[in-house]
This record gives C-alpha cells, sequence and structure tokens, in this order.
C-alpha cells in the first residue's frame, strides 16, 4: 500500500521522503501539487494508474520502474483526485512505491469533497523532533544512551551527569524540536536568533488558517491559536473561550479548534472522568486542554528571550505551562491519546492519564524537585493502577509505586 504522511507544516515530511528516495531507491520523481498544476491536472481525468505513470514519465523525463523508482506526492491536499488515485495503485499497481504527504492533510479530509482511500494506505504522523532526538543531533548520542539505561534500572543518574542533562533539557525547551529552528542553534550555538526561525513558522501556520478557510473562518482559527499562551499560563488549563474574545462559545470557535488540531498545529487532552479502562468512555467532550505542537514555538509565542529560560526567571505557572506542553508534545509524539483527570473533593487534578500496554497509567508533571504528589496518591488510592509516574526535575527513583523521571527522560515512556 502507498504510504500517506501526516504532520504540520515544516515539520520535516518533505525532507525526510526525499531522504528516503535518495537513501533506498536509484531515483525519485518529486511532485509538489501547489506547485506543479500542470501535473495537478493529469489527475482529473481518468485514475488508471497505466495512464498516470505514462503521463508522468512523459513529464519528468524518466522511466518509472517498480522496484528502482520512488514516487513522491508532496502537499497532495492540493489535488484531491492525486489522494483519490491511491487506491487505484494499491489495487491495480501495487508493485509501484508511493509515499504522499501533506502539511494540510487533516484538514482537507474533514471537508465533505475529499474521498480518502481508507484501507488502501498506511498513514503514519510526524511530529517534531523530540529530546533524544535533539540530543542526537548535538552529538550527544552518549548521554542518549545513559538516559535510556537509568530509565530501564531506575537507577539514579550521577549527580553531575544529571545536572548537565537538565541544562540540555532547558535549551531544548526554549529551540523546541521543529527542524529549522534546532538546525539554527546547531550552526550559530548561540539561542540568540532561534525565535526568528520560530517567528517565520509561525507567520507559515497564520497564513495557511488564511488560504485554506473563508475569511471568517481563518478570524476565529487565528484567535483562538493566538489565545493558547494565555490558555497555559493559568493553574487551571482547561481551555476557557472567553480566553479568545469576550463572549466566545464552543458553538463560535468549536470548528476552530478542530481545524488547530487537525492541522497538526496544537495538541488536545481531554478530561476522563473515571481513570478505568477504556478511557475513551469516559471522555468528556465539553473539557480539554490544548497544548502547541512544538514548545519551542510556545515560547516564541510568549516573546521569551533564552535568559528567561535558562536563568530560571519564568512565573511559577509558565514554568509549569512550558514543561507540561513538553511532556504533552513527548508523549503525543510516542503514539498515546492524551487524557487528564480531576477531582473536586478532594480537589486534585492529574495532569496526564494514558494507556500502557493495557493499563491505565497516571502522570504528574512538576518542573522542579519539590513534589508532593497529593493527586498523584489520590487518583492511586481510587484506582489502584499498577504504578504511577511523575516527570519532574528529581532523578530516577521509585517509591510506594511512584516512578520519578526526570523531565529529560520523558521521551522514554
Amino acid at each position: 500500500m502507498p504510504l500517506v504522511l501526516y504532520g504540520a507544516r515544516q515539520v520535516g515530511k518533505t525532507y525526510i521522503l526525499q531522504e528516503f528516495g535518495r537513501d533506498y531507491f536509484k531515483n525519485s520523481i518529486y511532485i509538489n501539487f501547489e506547485r506543479m498544476p500542470a501535473v495537478a491536472g493529469y489527475f482529473e481525468g481518468d485514475l488508471r494508474p497505466d495512464r498516470l505513470l505514462r503521463l508522468l514519465e512523459e513529464h519528468f523525463g524518466a522511466r518509472i520502474v517498480p522496484e528502482d523508482t520512488l514516487l513522491i506526492f508532496d502537499e497532495v491536499q492540493a489535488c484531491e483526485r492525486a489522494l483519490t488515485s491511491l487506491k487505484y495503485f494499491c489495487e491495480e499497481a501495487p508493485e509501484y512505491h508511493i509515499v504522499a504527504a501533506g502539511s494540510l492533510l487533516g484538514v482537507a479530509i474533514r471537508r465533505e469533497s475529499y474521498s480518502f482511500p481508507v484501507g488502501k494506505v498506511y498513514v503514519k504522523t510526524m511530529y517534531p523532533m523530540r529530546f533524544d532526538e535533539f540530543l542526537w543531533a548535538m552529538g550527544q548520542e552518549g548521554l542518549e544512551h545513559m538516559i535510556r539505561e537509568h530509565f530501564v534500572s531506575m537507577e539514579p543518574m550521577p549527580e553531575a551527569i544529571h545536572s548537565e542533562l537538565r541544562l540540555w533539557w532547558l535549551r531544548y525547551l526554549y529551540v523546541g524540536g521543529m527542524p529549522a529552528a534546532v538546525r539554527k542553534y546547531l550552526e550559530e550555538k548561540s539561542l540568540v536568533n532561534v525565535p526568528e526561525v520560530q517567528s517565520l513558522i509561525v507567520n507559515a501556520y497564520t497564513a495557511d488558517m488564511a488560504k485554506y478557510a473563508s475569511e471568517s473562518e481563518s478570524t476565529r482559527i487565528r484567535g483562538a491559536y493566538l489565545s493558547l499562551p494565555a490558555q497555559l499560563a493559568k493553574e487551571n488549563k482547561k481551555f476557557r473561550y472567553k480566553l479568545i474574545r469576550k463572549g466566545a462559545t464552543a458553538g463560535m470557535f468549536g470548528d476552530s479548534i478542530m481545524w488547530l488540531h487537525m492541522a497538526g498545529v496544537a495538541i488536545q487532552s481531554d478530561l476522563a472522568t473515571v481513570g478505568e479502562l477504556p478511557l475513551a468512555a469516559f471522555r468528556d467532550v465539553s473539557a480539554f486542554k490544548l497544548y502547541l505542537s512544538d514548545v519551542g514555538l510556545l515560547c516564541a509565542r510568549a516573546n521569551l528571550v533564552p535568559e528567561n529560560v535558562l536563568r530560571d526567571e519564568l512565573s511559577g505557572v509558565y514554568k509549569g505551562a512550558l514543561t507540561e506542553n513538553y511532556v504533552a508534545q513527548t508523549l503525543k509524539a510516542a503514539g498515546y491519546e492524551l487524557y487528564y483527570w480531576t477531582s473536586d473533593a478532594p480537589a486534585a487534578e492529574v495532569d496526564f492519564v494514558i494507556q500502557i500496554n493495557g493499563r491505565v497509567i497516571p502522570v504528574e508533571v512538576k518542573y522542579d524537585t519539590g513534589v508532593r504528589s497529593k493527586s498523584l496518591r489520590e487518583f492511586c488510592r481510587r484506582y489502584a493502577p499498577e504504578y504511577a509516574l511523575r516527570v519532574s526535575g528529581k532523578n530516577f527513583g521509585e517509591e510506594e509505586g511512584i516512578r520519578s523521571i526526570p523531565l529529560y527522560a520523558a521521551y522514554c515512556i
């Protein structure tokens, strides 16, 4: 089956597919449907694979050999018929290797006119670089291997290494995982110019809102997106429509939230009213949290400078916001559906509740080493999970069924 790769704009989809073609095929044919309207026109008629292959060979002046050629359909949301053609390639010409990608594919598929080839394609999602990938980019593979070893053994990391990793993590908190931002930091060995790159990415997102939605829709989408730093700057991070504008309601902005989610620009965590299996059965659709897809973009949106993060100059609430956003994107990239849990009597809130190997596991998130875990213990008292996770500034360790995971090791979960 062809492969369809989801992911937000500028997360690295085009780069990785072209690199894949260079490494594993004798040649690749790259088609960007936004930039090549003439090629998009070939898909307006008959979608028989033999006809399309003949036209593509003539256009690019190259033979398309099944075992040697990779066909890359990029920005496929700009050509609905090209997406539909993947069904026929799967059924009638499965010997050909095809990969497709689109920055706003999730948004496009929601539109009524789109016919997605369900069951005829593999689907994968690409996310911003995780902290382990950031360490690889910085040439710190040895430190990354140490993290994995200590996660398995739960033995404390040597304090000097623990402190060094904490500093690397703070840098990642500011840079984030967008490849262009990571490259800027790697090339200049300085955080000063990273926000310029991040601003360009944010501008590209807001430009997409205007391009792929009506004027009134794009205004609402942009309003919801711009409210996210303020949404997270509260003790209770439940999404509040009134922070978008006075009088805003779910009826007015529900589709805007869905757009951000489907575009890969935001990550949604839903309230689970009960900490039992299956979590989806206890989802409260009226209560959710919304995080940015990348913590570095959150720093940029909040107009933070490197010293604010590296020298611990942020308010306690916003340190918590950045840390929670970081853990949210890390867990999402690992494939987990995100939930959180609250209780009124006694008052308690667990930041994340996820399903790991058929078990419900609570995850508490703290920026610092001072942890009391009252909410986590209340969850454990009620639902008796096999174990609980506390992701914080503390070193590895385990006590009373709570496993302590340093923030820099969250990707191991």
